[in-house]
C-alpha cells in the first residue's frame, strides 16, 4: 500500500483529500503546516507528498525545496487555490494561481493542481506518480 502525506493548513481540504485517498487504498497521513510536514516526511518518507503552496510559517515552495534537496526522488504534488477569483475580485499586482503553481513546479514539484479539483483527477495523478 502506497503512503501519502498531505500537508495543508486548511482542515477541510486536508481531511477531504485524506478521505478520498484512504477510500481507494492509500495509507494517508496529514500535517497542518509546512514545518511539521517536513519533519514528518524526514521521519517517515511517504511515496507521494501533496503540499499546499500557500501556508503560514513555511509555504509549499519552501517545503518542496527542503524535501527535494534531501530526497531527490520524492514524488511531490503542489496544490493551491491562491489567486482564484472572479473578474471583479482582481486587483493589480495580485499573484494568480498559475504563478504560484509555476513557482512550485520550478522548485521541484512533479505535478501541480489548482483547487478546486475533482477527486478522480487527484486519484489518477497520485496513482500515476506511485507507478513511477
Amino acid at each position: 500500500m502506497a503512503s501519502i502525506l498531505v500537508i495543508d493548513d486548511e482542515p477541510d481540504v486536508r481531511d477531504s483529500i485524506s478521505q478520498v485517498l484512504s477510500r481507494v487504498g492509500f495509507e494517508v497521513s496529514t500535517a497542518d503546516n509546512g514545518l511539521t510536514g517536513v519533519e514528518d516526511f524526514f521521519k517517515r518518507p511517504a511515496d507521494v507528498v501533496i503540499v499546499d503552496v500557500i501556508m503560514p510559517r513555511s509555504n509549499g515552495v519552501e517545503v518542496i525545496k527542503k524535501i527535494r534537496t534531501a530526497f531527490p526522488g520524492a514524488r511531490i504534488i503542489a496544490i493551491t487555490g491562491g489567486g482564484n477569483f472572479g473578474p471583479l475580485g482582481y486587483k493589480p499586482g495580485t499573484i494568480v494561481t498559475d504563478a504560484y503553481l509555476e513557482s512550485a513546479r520550478q522548485s521541484g514539484a512533479d505535478a501541480v493542481m489548482s483547487k478546486p479539483f475533482h477527486r478522480s483527477e487527484l486519484i489518477a495523478l497520485v496513482r500515476s506518480l506511485v507507478k513511477n
